[in-house]
């Protein structure tokens, strides 16, 4: 499977420990996307060019359980309804 030039890996953690350690690799941690299921709430998010040098920079160090490829796209984001807005004062 190919990615588009708007497509992203992230890299799920077996635990927030490893997610952590891998915070030292200049990439952006986010919370795991809905349509993942995994036991450690953030992940890491990269650009397709950068999987071949993270993966190399993480061996050893971090145990992951999957790297997935995400389509990034406006359904990826949650729609807002301005029926469900609350306004506090």
């Amino acid at each position: 499977m190919s990615a588009s030039p708007t497509d992203y890996y992230v890299m799920i953690f077996r635990a927030v420990c490893y997610a952590l350690k891998a915070e030292k690799i200049p990439h952006k941690l986010i919370p795991v996307p809905r349509q993942i299921s995994s036991d450690c709430g953030i992940c890491l998010r990269f650009e397709k060019q950068y999987r071949g040098p993270i993966e190399a920079n993480l061996c050893n160090k971090v145990e992951f359980e999957k790297i997935h490829l995400m389509k990034n796209s406006m359904n990826d984001f949650p729609q807002k309804s301005h029926a469900s807005e609350q306004h506090f004062s």
